[in-house]
């Protein structure tokens, strides 16, 4: 068995995954930053603490790791999940369910929210994503 694909080397790699400062989210605020877009980073006043909340504008946005989130989870992801199961399946449809939940409350309160996946979105085509969020704003 190769080294990768030990328990303890999986085990160590996913605890260095953090929720804040990933590379799409620092790419996105920049690129609002420098398109004029004033925000706050993991808003804490707010449900979900969004990556990204422009107050001015109640426009709370989210950056979604494909693995965490769900993305196309049941055609994909829930198959290709092979070991430990019972405990990934509902950790990420729990992680679905706070989602849906929190963003809910967000738009309770008056919030636009915007949600968008780390690497079919953010990585690949950021332009269009600052685009969106400036969309949001007028």
């Amino acid at each position: 068995m190769p080294y990768y694909e030990t328990a303890e080397y999986r085990s160590h790699m996913m605890s260095k995954i953090k929720s804040t400062g990933g590379k799409a989210e620092t790419m996105l605020s920049k690129a609002l930053w420098h398109s004029g877009v004033r925000y706050r980073r993991n808003y804490k006043k707010l449900p979900g603490k969004p990556d990204i909340a422009i107050t001015k504008y109640k426009i709370a946005v989210f950056i979604d790791g494909e693995f965490w989130h769900g993305y196309d989870w049941e055609n994909q992801k829930k198959k290709r999940i092979h070991t430990h199961r019972e405990y990934w399946i509902p950790k990420i449809e729990g992680n679905m369910v706070r989602d849906r939940k929190q963003e809910k409350e967000l738009k309770t309160m008056g919030w636009t929210v915007i949600r968008f996946w780390e690497k079919h979105e953010v990585l690949k085509d950021l332009d269009t994503c600052v685009e969106n969020v400036i969309q949001n704003i007028k």
